[in-house]
């Protein structure tokens, strides 16, 4: 499990967390909460005690209440340019706000040299393609799991083998008959059921296909 940051209360609990068996960690500052203030050797310094495999969760986001974007972009960029001097990879959260994301990380020092996953992903095959066309993957969440979700559903379909991830964003995302707020981990079973559908593949391969990219993305034990 990769269990990321969202405010900066959280990044002692995830520090802690950091031991645990199975589970690993990502260290940052969420869009939601970019007023809070970043310091960046505070960052860099928990991103080593908690032997992070990825700064995240970060991004932008046009309906956050109290964060303008200039102050997200700024956060952002700080956490980026921090991507790329300690070689790791972003985990990336985006709502309302690709084509300015899709700019940022297109323009220098960014563009080409990011690692990293769009998380929970849901929009159409065509803006999935250019986040590909940067080198990062997308990882597929509860919304394919639904009927109606059709944007999902093709881009879930037509990602690149070795581009996608699977997650449940637990708790925060509901699922086909699961609401947000009570998802588990465990849910993910449903989203690999799903995407096999999509794909038109057995499960298998979605989940042996996924485990790969995602210790190839984040540096983990393929033993687990």
């Amino acid at each position: 499990m990769l269990v990321p940051a969202v405010d900066l209360a959280s990044w002692e609990t995830i520090r802690e967390m950091s031991g645990l068996p199975g589970v690993y960690t990502a260290l940052g500052l969420h869009p939601w909460d970019a007023a809070q203030g970043l310091n960046m050797q505070a960052l860099m310094d928990m991103l080593v005690a908690a032997k992070a495999v990825a700064i995240g969760e970060i991004g932008l986001d046009s309906k956050a209440d109290g964060s303008p974007m200039v102050l997200q972009e700024e956060v952002f960029s700080a956490q980026l340019e921090l991507a790329l001097e300690m070689d790791l990879p972003v985990v990336l959260h985006c709502r309302g706000a690709f084509d300015q994301m899709l700019s940022l990380l297109s323009r220098p020092p960014f563009g080409g040299r990011l690692r990293g996953v769009v998380h929970a992903f849901s929009r159409g095959s065509e803006l999935a393609a250019r986040f590909i066309d940067l080198g990062l993957h997308l990882s597929f969440g509860g919304a394919v799991t639904r009927s109606g979700a059709s944007r999902a559903a093709l881009s879930a379909a037509s990602v690149p083998a070795n581009r996608f991830l699977i997650e449940t964003d637990a708790p925060s995302l509901g699922l086909h008959g699961v609401e947000a707020g009570e998802s588990e981990p465990a849910h993910v079973s449903m989203v690999a059921s799903a995407m096999a559908i999509h794909r038109r593949c057995p499960v298998e391969e979605i989940a042996e296909t996924s485990w790969i990219n995602t210790t190839s993305l984040f540096g983990l034990d393929e033993n687990g």
